[in-house]
Formats: structure tokens, C-alpha cells, sequence
């Protein structure tokens, strides 16, 4: 019989198994009072740029706060962030990096040797993973511990809803056509898992003209409030596209970014 993955999704014997899951455990020397998972139902609609926002907003207004990257295969926290490893521990323990503003970040990204190299690993090591990013990272004391989830519904995110004690998610899209999918999918995941989704942020709603102000919806309409009606979820906020922004990011300066639609979801964590 092969080794229990915990990933009952793939497993021929799901359902009739009495292996149970167990829980991630944080190390004594570390205290979360919150954790908030940031999801995705598909790539490419700025997830990890909502969490750094997300992140550094927290710290700006006073919060003690950490990032554990768990898009492991896609890690982008630590580039836009501009820190680099390797992370160094002791006694078992490995402590997370520290960005300008104090944010203590966790990723794939900070273990290699070269940034550059891919991680070529199936579902139950990455999972594995970000067990171990949970349980053996010094983390130290922090208000709020946000996890940049994998795009997706696959195996780390299966992985992070039943191993770590997430409180609540924060869901992102984009004005496209395919949101109500997206979103759908995203929040049966989240209901089927029993974590409470706090709402739902559209990334890339419009473009401000710089001389009227006029909110230009490059993408067309969106229907996200309808939608937000149908499915009974909050919308969170629209944020809009600024050029710049993506520069910034690149920099490793996305600390340097505020925006008041951050401010205002950051009320409601």
C-alpha cells in the first residue's frame, strides 16, 4: 500500500479509509491570530498583487504581518517584495524574510539556490510543502498571516484548506466574461471545505482617464454585483488598472502602492 498523501481527491480508496487528516501545527515559538487565504479560480487576474497589497496596507496601518507563498511552482511574492534568500534557520526552524516594511515573507523562491529554477514537483510534495512553510517557519508573533494561494482548485489548495487552520478567504477576479465561473468554482470549493469567504475583489476594473476622471472599462461592463446578488457574496472592491503599478511591482516596490480601495478591505479582515 502506498504512503497516505492526505489528498483524498486522487486516492482509490476515498471514502472508505479510516486515515484521517492531520492538522498542521505551529511551532511554540510562533502566534497567528489570523489567517486569510487569497484565491484565485484561474491564473493571470492579479491574485498575488491583491495579497502584497493586501499585506502592505496591514503593515502600514500597524498590523504585524507575514505572507507564506503557496504558488509554489509560480512564486512571485519575493520579486515583487524585493527580497531575496537564501532563508537561514536554526534548531529546526526556519525564519522568513523580512521585507523594507517589516512583512515576513515565506516562499519556494527564498530555498533555491537560483530564483530562476522551476520546481518540477507533483501535487502531494508541493502540498508537503506548504505544510512545512506553516509548521517550521519562525513566524514569531503576527495579527495576520496571509497565504497567496496557487490559481485554482488543484492539490496545494486542497492541501492548505484541510492542513492549515485558514479563518477566511478573499477571492479575486477580473471583469471578463468567464467571472461567474470563475467565481462559482472558487466558492463551492471554499463551502465544500467549510471556510468562510469574506468577498470577492475585481482586479482591473477600469482605467481613470488622468484629465476627467471617467472610469474607462477597458474590459466591458462588469457583472460582478449581479453576480455577487445570484451567489450571495460581497463584493469587496474594484480596483482599477494604474499605469506604473506593474513597474513598481517589477522594482520590488510594491510597498509603495496605496490605493484607497485597499484601505477599505482591509477594514473588514
Amino acid at each position: 500500500m502506498s504512503e497516505c498523501t492526505h489528498d483524498c481527491s486522487s486516492c482509490p480508496s476515498a471514502g472508505s479509509c479510516d486515515h484521517k487528516i492531520v492538522k498542521a501545527k505551529l511551532n511554540d515559538r510562533s502566534s497567528i491570530k489570523k489567517i486569510v487565504g487569497v484565491l484565485s479560480g484561474k491564473g493571470g487576474v492579479g491574485k498575488s498583487f491583491v495579497t502584497s497589497l493586501l499585506a502592505a496596507q496591514l503593515a502600514r496601518e500597524g498590523y504585524r504581518v507575514g505572507i507564506l507563498d503557496a504558488d509554489i511552482t509560480g512564486p512571485s511574492i519575493p520579486k515583487a517584495f524585493g527580497v531575496k534568500g537564501p532563508a537561514e534557520g536554526e534548531g529546526g526552524l526556519i525564519y522568513p524574510i523580512e521585507s523594507r516594511t517589516g512583512i515576513k515573507i515565506m516562499s519556494a523562491n527564498l530555498l533555491l539556490e537560483n530564483e530562476a529554477d522551476p520546481i518540477i514537483w507533483r501535487g502531494p510534495l508541493l502540498g508537503n510543502l506548504v505544510k512545512q512553510f506553516y509548521e517550521d517557519v519562525l513566524w514569531d508573533e503576527l495579527d495576520y498571516l496571509l497565504i497567496d494561494m496557487p490559481p485554482g482548485t488543484g492539490d496545494v489548495a486542497l492541501s492548505v484548506f484541510q492542513l492549515l487552520p485558514v479563518d477566511e478567504l478573499v477571492i479575486v477576479t477580473s471583469p471578463q466574461d468567464l467571472v461567474s465561473l470563475i467565481v462559482s468554482k472558487a466558492l463551492k470549493m471554499a463551502e465544500m471545505m467549510d471556510i468562510h469567504v469574506l468577498g470577492v475583489v475585481e482586479n482591473m476594473s477600469y482605467v481613470a482617464c488622468p484629465n476627467c476622471e471617467e472610469k474607462i472599462k477597458i474590459y466591458g461592463e462588469s457583472n460582478i454585483h449581479e453576480f455577487a446578488k445570484q451567489m450571495n457574496f460581497e463584493v469587496l472592491g474594484q480596483l482599477p488598472i494604474i499605469p506604473g503599478n506593474s513597474t513598481k511591482v517589477d522594482e520590488g516596490k510594491v510597498e509603495t502602492i496605496v490605493l484607497k480601495e485597499i484601505e477599505e478591505i482591509t477594514k473588514k479582515l
